[in-house]
Order: C-alpha cells, then sequence, then structure tokens
C-alpha cells in the first residue's frame, strides 16, 4: 500500500498567483492521496486568498514582512508550528530546499529538475509527484481549478449580471497588465481589439489599467482575489472569454472555469499556456529559453534584441488572429 501521510506542508515562494495557480493540481492531488491529512500552504499574499477558502487546505501561511529573509524566516516557523510528514516545494532559493529536507520525514524539493521544452510546469509538478509515488496516474491530468465559494460566486454573479446581465452576445474580458513590461500587448493593440469586438456586439469588460480618455471597456469591480474568481466564473457561464497575457489574473479565469485566449511572447506557450487558446508571437525567437526564462536578455527591463521599439514578439501578435481566436471559442 502506498504510505500515507497525515501533515503536509506545501510552499510556493515563487511571488506570483500564476506560480501558486499552477501548483494547485499538485496539492489538491496530495489531499486525495491522504484523506484526512492535515496540509499546510505557505505562500505570498494575495494568492494565499484563493487557497483559504479551499476545503482540501488545512492552514494558510505567509511571510510575517516584505523585508530580505522573510521568506526563510516563515519557513523556519512553519517546521517550528509542526515538522510535517511530507514537505512538497516549489522553492529553492535562500536555503529553503534544505530547511525542508533537514525538518521533514520526507521532501521534496525541486519540482524543476530536467523539464523538457514542450512540457507544461504544471504536468512536470504533476510527473515528478506521480514518479515520487506521491500522485496516483490519474492526478497526471489534472487541470488548476479554484474553488470559488459561494459568498464569492453570488458576488461576481451580481457584478456582471450588473454590467452585462444576459448578452446577445458572449461578454469579453481584456485583461491589460501582465505585471512585467515584456509580457504586456500595446495599447494601440487593445483599443482595436476592443474597438472590433465591440461592433460585433460583445459586451467588453477589462481587468487592469484604465485609460479614461480611451477607455477599452467597462471595468470589472475592484475586488479580492476569490470575488474575481467569481466574476470570471459567472463570464465563463456566459459563455465569454478572457483574453490577455501570460499572467496571474487570466491564469485565475481559466481556473475559474472561464475559456481564455493567452498572448504569448517571452514565455512558451508549451511550457506555461493555460489550456484554452494559447497564442505564440514570434515563434522562432533565437533568445527565448523555455526552461530559463529568467537568462533572456529581455526578461528583466523588456529590451528585446530583435526591436528597440519593445518586445518583438509580443508585436507579432496581430488583432487579427486574436480576434479570431476569441470569436472561434
Amino acid at each position: 500500500m502506498p504510505e500515507a501521510y497525515a501533515d503536509i506542508l506545501v510552499v510556493d515562494l515563487l511571488g506570483g498567483i500564476g506560480d501558486l495557480l499552477m501548483l494547485l493540481p499538485a496539492v489538491h492531488g496530495l489531499a486525495r492521496r491522504n484523506p484526512g491529512a492535515r496540509l499546510r500552504v505557505l505562500t505570498h499574499d494575495p494568492g494565499a486568498e484563493l487557497v483559504r477558502a479551499d476545503p482540501a487546505v488545512a492552514e494558510v501561511r505567509t511571510p510575517r514582512h516584505g523585508r530580505p529573509g522573510a521568506e526563510r524566516e516563515a519557513v523556519i516557523e512553519a517546521l517550528a508550528a509542526a515538522r510535517p510528514d511530507l514537505a512538497v516545494s516549489t522553492t529553492r532559493y535562500d536555503g529553503i530546499a534544505e530547511l525542508l529536507e533537514a525538518a521533514a520525514a520526507r521532501a521534496v524539493t525541486n519540482l524543476w529538475r530536467g523539464p523538457p521544452p514542450d512540457q507544461p510546469v504544471g504536468a512536470r509538478y504533476l510527473e515528478i509527484l506521480h514518479a515520487e509515488g506521491l500522485l496516483d496516474a490519474a492526478d497526471r491530468s489534472a487541470r488548476p481549478r479554484v474553488r470559488v465559494d459561494d459568498d464569492a460566486r453570488r458576488a461576481g454573479e451580481r457584478a456582471v449580471a450588473r454590467l452585462v446581465g444576459e448578452p446577445l452576445a458572449p461578454p469579453v474580458v481584456l485583461v491589460t497588465d501582465a505585471g512585467m513590461a515584456v509580457k504586456r500587448w500595446s495599447g494601440r493593440h487593445w483599443r482595436a481589439l476592443a474597438a472590433r469586438l465591440t461592433r460585433r456586439g460583445h459586451p467588453v469588460l477589462t481587468v487592469g489599467p484604465v485609460d479614461p480618455e480611451a477607455p477599452l471597456g467597462v471595468p470589472l469591480p475592484r475586488s479580492d482575489l476569490p470575488t474575481l474568481a467569481g466574476q470570471f466564473a459567472a463570464v465563463g457561464r456566459r459563455g465569454g472569454v478572457v483574453v490577455g497575457p501570460d499572467t496571474g489574473p487570466v491564469r485565475l479565469a481559466a481556473a475559474a472555469g472561464a475559456t481564455t485566449v493567452a498572448l504569448f511572447g517571452p514565455t512558451d506557450a508549451r511550457r506555461y499556456g493555460m489550456g484554452g487558446t494559447d497564442l505564440q508571437g514570434l515563434p522562432g525567437c533565437p533568445h527565448r529559453r523555455p526552461t530559463a526564462i529568467t537568462e533572456q536578455p529581455c526578461w528583466w527591463e523588456a529590451r528585446c534584441p530583435l526591436d528597440a521599439a519593445g518586445p518583438a514578439c509580443m508585436a507579432d501578435l496581430d488583432v487579427d488572429a486574436v480576434l479570431a481566436a476569441v470569436v472561434a471559442r
């Protein structure tokens, strides 16, 4: 019989909402494989909001402050609170892997090892945990799913119903920001897409910065992440589509059940795709490194070796292609 674990600590301190969402199938798989286990998650805010209401998770911890060393301190505190039978981590910086390996009865601290360039990150996590005997074969095909509680679902439904009701054409949500300049699509492209969708009768909603002089559509009400997930679920119920770059809110939309059209430039859609329509800009870019994205010359400051005006890969995604993908969904 496979070994069962009573206390499981899952650590994801990479910083992004999307990073946590890609790990969710592993969290849910570990909970299914170990019924009755006390499964704890250590991650950053605001992503932590997405697992606090998750019935698979018994406790959610976050670093206490934002100063250097906060993540290591949070791991030490979690280990002091209870010595886990099993620790699973995506996070290896600042000696975190070594802390977990020394304290846990069993630890799997490298979910990145030896990835093929075309294997999705989340699938890699599941494959490694399956090879370690920690997940069942059925778990290897799981997709990220956020547990949207009743309050968040009702709040999201009310917001979308107020803005679009039951439209003749499905609503489209444009997620215009990306957190990193290298992943952003141009404002000119967003405006052209919004105008063409409106002409087709689609209610256009937006998430992200709003230009009062050139609004793209109607902004969704600002909210916490669980309520945003409820809004995306309401859009999905109406057959709507969420469009945006490789960023946490678009991943949240997919995990909440909405259809997505995701715009990939510096990151490889084969590795980071969301399972809807994943459009890759400039597929043959010689500088893209699918398994080492932070080593790309463009990554940190959006300085593209191919175009001084900005990331050539994002510019390669034209409005016609994105509109066709949205309409096809």
